[in-house]
């Protein structure tokens, strides 16, 4: 009996060594997070590449929607209100509106021109999202008098204005947070410029009216 029982286990043994029905599942439970890791990886890496064409997007719709965008006056250049800006603005904020934008990022719409010098000059500037991001290049008033002021934009790529016209520039300004490997995707902040020239006559002058209707400023 004792003997018989030695017999079973070793056949019982010998079966399980010839066996390969579980090989398959083996591999997969050690394969299975470097998988995993790839698959995650490759979506956040996915992930930041459209969020950057977002971005990019969204900077050159707010210059040309701003760079069209006027009030006709009778007897008298064309004007941009308040509510053009607000209008803008608007536009804007549907387009991202499920990346909880004003939270995490900035428009900043600037309008460059020419002071009495001749030099460039930031007239006005709006801004929209609740964060406290700052031009990179220059806030409201800068470059009002002289020609120091070089005008905006990265460097070897500086946008200048001549008299009499004026250009829409915008800046995008978003805080990118991984969903998957904090450690390896940090969080950074995205910058995305876009430019313009406004299309059509303005009164520069007037630089931003508030007739009715009446709208808050998006002031920065």
């Amino acid at each position: 009996m004792k003997r018989q029982r030695q017999t079973g286990i070793a056949r019982l043994l010998a079966r399980l060594i010839r066996d390969r029905g579980a090989v398959t599942v083996i591999e997969l439970a050690v394969s299975l997070p470097f998988l995993m890791v790839m698959i995650l990886g490759t979506l956040e890496m996915v992930n930041l590449g459209i969020l950057h064409d977002r971005l990019n997007q969204l900077a050159i719709s707010v210059a040309d929607n701003a760079s069209r965008a006027k009030q006709s006056v009778v007897g008298g250049a064309p004007v941009f209100r308040e509510f053009d800006v607000n209008q803008v603005f608007t536009g804007a904020s549907l387009s991202v509106r499920d990346l909880d934008f004003p939270t995490n990022g900035r428009v900043i719409l600037s309008s460059l021109e020419t002071n009495a010098q001749g030099g460039q000059w930031i007239h006005w500037q709006r801004c929209w999202g609740n964060t406290s991001y700052a031009s990179r290049y220059g806030v409201e008033g800068t470059g009002a008098s002289g020609t120091s002021f070089a005008g905006m934009g990265q460097p070897g790529h500086v946008m200048t204005v001549e008299y009499p016209n004026a250009i829409m520039f915008v800046e995008v300004v978003y805080q990118y947070r991984p969903m998957f490997f904090g450690s390896l995707f940090t969080p950074q902040l995205l910058h995305k410029d876009a430019a313009m020239y406004v299309r059509d006559d303005r009164n520069l002058n007037a630089g931003v009216t508030n007739p009715s209707p009446m709208v808050a400023e998006e002031d920065c």
